[in-house]
């Protein structure tokens, strides 16, 4: 464990030619965002040798990403950027290597995380796993009914004949993910949802081969990704709920990112 943002030691080519943003449309970083977010890193070297004590703990070293993910990772619900409280470690750790590794484009995450360990990626992603925290409200829908039914539909039941599987079917029944790696879907914003879901149809956002979540979202049509993200921003999260970890299953598809290719715990 370093005390300070750790390096792999080994200078790779930046990825210039990239796009921007991890979802569509595409969104720029905005300045008071970026200043938050580096705020600790600029502060270390400005401030006079007296003035540079501090905690040395993976609480404090994290602090760069409340800038933008919130107090202690827990995002609010609405906005566009999502909870990480509380997230399965083995996701979270997969979604640092993909900005590392240019599956997933967002320049400030690049930029923050570019140059880091793999053992320094799984102590943050351990330290925000771990965090028991309270979600915030849900989203109140701004869709008809039949859009939300629609949404539910699709979560439930999925689409057969488009060999759409039900969400449920990976992310669990209670929508809330599954450890080691597959995240949760309530307590997100509606535009974080609808953007992501629509990078991997457009090809923006990559996952570990085989990408089951691409093929997924290239077989829904912009329709059900707008009626997927009102239903889901719209559900309420109790209080402690967690990823669940039960029994070996398959999944509907294989997934890359998911240990034990082909199945996961449920």
């Amino acid at each position: 464990m370093t005390s300070s943002f750790g390096r792999s030691g080994s200078v790779r080519k930046r990825r210039r030619d990239s796009p921007g943003v991890a979802g569509s449309p595409r969104r720029p970083v905005r300045f008071s965002q970026a200043v938050a977010a580096l705020g600790l890193l600029a502060a270390s070297i400005t401030a006079a040798p007296e003035e540079l004590a501090f905690e040395d703990s993976i609480a404090q070293r994290v602090q760069a990403c409340t800038g933008c993910h919130g107090k202690e990772g827990r995002a609010a619900s609405d906005g566009y950027y999502p909870r990480i409280a509380g997230k399965p470690a083995g996701y979270l750790l997969n979604q640092l290597r993909n900005f590392r590794e240019g599956r997933r484009q967002y320049p400030l995450m690049v930029s923050l995380i570019d140059y880091q360990t793999d053992d320094y990626l799984r102590e943050m992603a351990d330290y925000f796993a771990a965090l028991d925290l309270p979600y915030p409200s849900h989203q109140a829908p701004t869709a008809a009914g039949e859009v939300l039914r629609r949404g539910e539909r699709l979560v439930r039941e999925g689409d057969a004949a488009r060999e759409i599987p039900a969400c449920d079917q990976c992310h669990g029944r209670a929508m809330m993910g599954v450890a080691p790696a597959i995240p949760g879907l309530l307590g997100l914003p509606r535009d974080y949802i609808n953007g992501q879901l629509g990078a991997w149809k457009s090809g923006i956002r990559h996952a570990a081969a085989p990408d089951c979540m691409a093929q997924v979202a290239q077989r829904l049509s912009t329709d059900d990704i707008r009626a997927l993200s009102q239903w889901l921003a719209a559900q309420p999260v109790t209080l402690h709920a967690k990823p669940a970890t039960v029994t070996l299953a398959s999944l509907p598809l294989e997934c890359g990112s998911v240990p034990a290719s082909g199945g996961t715990e449920r």
